[in-house]
């Protein structure tokens, strides 16, 4: 009797015994697109680091800031250099004679590595603070003992918190720095002025010598009434609660008081500016304007007179190549 065909033959041993592929065999495929993965991580982190490195702050030497002779400061740790300053010459600045004196004495020591005074500038609008920190640093600059290396940085009310981080940039360089922050005050619950009073007299490092800050304001301690008052109301101790705020302007050894000027003074201001810049016109005439100007105004300053000579001066033709007093 024929017999049956074997049905456990090969296929059966194909089943039993398969063809062994290898793990690596099996991986293979997928290496290619692991590389590509690690590179683009790779060249991720060079990219951030790149930015990172570009993005840090470069150390002041003297070569960055012999650009100019005034810079504004920007938090990001940029010192932008300005080409042309906002400046009226010394010699239009009227009725402030004594605060002129003493800031430019003041400056003058600074510049020539004398000791001088943190100074504030406080008192009526328009009477030509900022202006006059600004004269003052283009007219000791400008002596030949000094040759140029008085710089000046504008700091923003805004960026006080950045200060300590300008003051280690300016520490290591060899010139002197006259750091102004123009129109300087704290409201509310603001908090950075504790940066402005570290830089001022405190602090393991303290204010590098070779800098010294003038600022600008209207209020007399930086602070407003009510919110003084606020501070004495609310509080366990009254005292102690406005002193630590209130003690910020003591730490400006020099105070310069602007007040209101008188009738004489805002016409002297409007003849100065008249005769620096040519303005032909009859004395009485000129003196019946600026007055009904002022009475219009309901005020007398130096930005209310510079603003009388602009209008002047248009209606003359008169063109004028300077700078309203702040």
């Amino acid at each position: 009797m024929a017999k049956k065909p074997n049905k456990t033959g090969p296929r059966k041993a194909s089943k039993a015994n398969p063809t062994p592929r290898s793990r690596s065999a099996t991986k293979r495929p997928r290496q290619p697109a692991r590389d590509g993965f690690d590179q683009r991580i790779v060249t991720a982190l060079e990219a951030i680091a790149a930015s990172l490195a570009a993005a840090a702050p470069k150390p002041a030497n003297s070569d960055s800031l012999t650009e100019a002779d005034a810079f504004v400061w920007h938090p990001d740790g940029h010192l932008a250099p300005v080409p042309r300053v906002s400046r009226v010459d010394l010699g239009l600045l009227k009725g402030v004679d004594r605060m002129r004196d003493i800031l430019i004495e003041n400056t003058e020591r600074f510049a020539t590595g004398l000791p001088a005074n943190n100074a504030l500038l406080w008192g009526a609008r328009g009477m030509g603070k900022s202006s006059l920190v600004k004269a003052a640093h283009a007219s000791v600059n400008a002596r030949p003992d000094v040759d140029g290396r008085l710089k000046l940085i504008e700091i923003h009310r805004e960026d006080i918190e950045s200060l300590p981080v300008l003051m280690t940039r300016l520490r290591a360089s060899e010139l002197r720095f006259i750091v102004f922050c123009d129109d300087l005050s704290f409201d509310g619950n603001d908090a950075s002025y504790k940066s402005l009073k570290a830089v001022l007299d405190g602090g393991i490092e303290g204010r590098p010598d070779n800098v010294i800050l003038y600022a600008t304001s209207n209020r007399r301690h930086l602070l407003a009434r009510d919110m003084i008052e606020n501070e004495r109301s609310t509080s366990i101790n009254p005292g102690e609660a406005v002193e630590e705020k209130v003690s910020l302007s003591d730490r400006f050894g020099l105070w310069l008081g602007f007040h209101k000027c008188n009738q004489d003074d805002y016409l002297a201001m409007v003849r100065g500016y008249c005769s620096h810049f040519g303005i032909a016109v009859d004395d009485q005439e000129l003196e019946r304007e600026a007055l009904e100007w002022s009475t219009t105004r309901g005020s007398r300053s130096g930005r209310v007179a510079w603003q009388f000579v602009q209008d002047i001066a248009g209606r003359k033709g008169v063109r004028l190549d300077a700078r309203a007093p702040a």
